[in-house]
């Protein structure tokens, strides 16, 4: 009895550590998307002429910084 708590203990153990991955990976790419999103209406304001490249920098240089830790799935979704 006390290897089949054990072997039940593990699988639970491995199906939270599994579903805590899918849920960091899909905040990751939602934050990416985000980030996607932002660096676009920075891109569009300043082409409008009511933002700053300063700020299409800014929004550039988080999504890479995003990128760099996550990787760029979110970009093939």
């Amino acid at each position: 009895m006390a290897g089949f708590l054990d072997r039940a203990k593990e699988q639970a153990q491995r199906g939270l550590t599994q579903g805590k991955q899918k849920l960091d990976d899909v905040q990751a790419q939602r934050a990416g998307g985000d980030l996607l999103k932002k660096l676009g209406a920075a891109y569009y304001a300043e082409r409008k002429g009511t933002g700053s490249p300063q700020a299409t920098q800014q929004a550039l240089q988080a999504l890479e910084a995003h990128v760099a830790t996550n990787g760029d799935g979110f970009l093939h979704s």
